[in-house]
């Protein structure tokens, strides 16, 4: 594995296909109050690409043009979150969208394990670690370890959308995917607009 590190949006002649893996490290799990720190992409290539993001201005033009293209699927695990962050700093609606977590709540039922660690493990044979996950990525120097952690939390999510475009197939739930893959930007917004521990829909 590979892992490429931009300081500030990636290079304008960088081209990861159809289908790229996106995550976000930001300096908590409050979109409204934690910063976007680092993005996350690859393109399947087992490789990943590392945007340090200006926490300034938060002015990356090619990262942006890539996360809106409407012709460019992206692949989440739990796009919720990493939506809401990407629209609070970036200014960006993002769509298409796969997201892997959602996709295994709909034909994982069998367990209510669904994390990508637990996906990761079961579906590949790999075992995560996730000992970075409470880390400062505001530093201006990541660490090794920082860097690798972030890059597998990418690398993977192309075989996983497979394996789980599969099961969907299989048991017939593709157009409910889609449907909730689709509502995913309408959900973000509600987070940000205050509505996120409200179920709008409940009795």
């Amino acid at each position: 594995m590979a892992v490429k590190i931009y300081k500030g949006d990636l290079p304008a002649d960088l081209d990861l296909g159809s289908v790229v893996a996106i995550d976000t490290e930001t300096l908590g799990l409050n979109p409204l109050r934690d910063k976007l720190c680092l993005v996350q992409l690859s393109s399947g290539d087992d490789n990943a690409h590392l945007v340090q993001v200006d926490r300034q201005t938060y002015d990356a033009p090619n990262l942006k043009a890539l996360i809106t293209n409407p012709d460019v699927i992206k692949i989440f695990h739990y796009a919720r979150f990493d939506m809401a962050v990407l629209k609070h700093y970036l200014g960006v609606d993002v769509s298409p969208v796969f997201c892997t977590k959602i996709a295994s709540r709909l034909v994982r039922t069998y367990t209510d394990r669904h994390g990508l660690k637990d996906l990761v493990r079961e579906m590949l044979g790999i075992d995560l670690s996730k000992q970075q996950q409470s880390s400062d990525w505001g530093t201006p120097v990541l660490s090794k370890a920082q860097t690798d952690y972030a890059a597998l939390d990418v690398v993977y999510l192309h075989e996983l959308k497979s394996r789980l475009d599969q099961m969907l197939r299989r048991e017939g739930r593709e157009e409910l995917a889609t449907n909730c893959f689709e509502f995913l930007s309408t959900r973000v917004a509600l987070d940000l607009a205050g509505w996120g521990e409200t179920d709008i829909f409940s009795h």
